[in-house]
């Protein structure tokens, strides 16, 4: 299987397509990155409000503990110090959440830049590649397989003129020296196919 023709017009434009297709693909990939981490400063005040969330509970808590302590009236200080508490973790909850929601955000946000381009760029590009590795292998199986020259020379014989007015035309033109069988214009004429494709005899 030949990923690429022998001729070198055609080899410059499938080498320059594949490299086309691979700057495009890295480009979204780098673009997507780009994205997500701008995307992911947005959750810098969920981390401020979780870290003064867990500061604010901690010390509340401590003072709750250390209130407590006091004789008499310990069990009434430390009860609001510790509803108090309770609140910086819902502060700090609240940052979580909003730290998670952002990268979920970020991540679907990057896989989708990713996906849509790489996807229109394969859909572009692998196809026709596909086409040609296939159709090249099919006419070299072709030209080996007995009798293979003289299909490919009726195939120039039908496809587009222009290229059979490089062959010299014997008396009785060109199809004529096929139906004969003569072997220089086969030659010629399978020639011109496997240039078409993109090979060499």
């Amino acid at each position: 299987m030949r990923l690429y023709a022998q001729t070198p017009v055609r080899r410059s434009r499938q080498v320059l397509a594949d490299l086309i297709a691979v700057v495009l693909i890295a480009a979204a990939v780098r673009f997507a990155l780009a994205v997500h981490h701008v995307i992911m400063l947005l959750a810098e005040p969920g981390r401020k409000a979780q870290t003064a969330g867990d500061t604010l509970a901690d010390g509340l808590g401590d003072a709750g503990d250390a209130a407590s302590k006091v004789p008499f009236v310990g069990d009434s200080l430390k009860k609001p110090l510790l509803a108090a508490a309770d609140a910086g973790n819902g502060l700090s909850d609240a940052g979580r959440s909003l730290q998670d929601t952002v990268g979920q955000v970020a991540t679907l946000t990057a896989v989708a830049l990713i996906v849509l381009p790489v996807a229109f760029v394969l859909v572009l590009w692998l196809p026709p590649r596909l086409h040609w590795i296939r159709r090249s292998a099919t006419t070299r199986r072709l030209l080996d397989a007995p009798g293979g020259a003289d299909l490919l020379a009726l195939r120039a014989l039908t496809g587009p003129q222009r290229a059979l007015a490089e062959i010299p035309a014997p008396p009785g033109g060109l199809a004529d020296a096929w139906r004969r069988g003569d072997q220089e214009v086969i030659t010629a004429l399978s020639a011109v196919t496997l240039r078409h494709a993109g090979l060499r005899p």
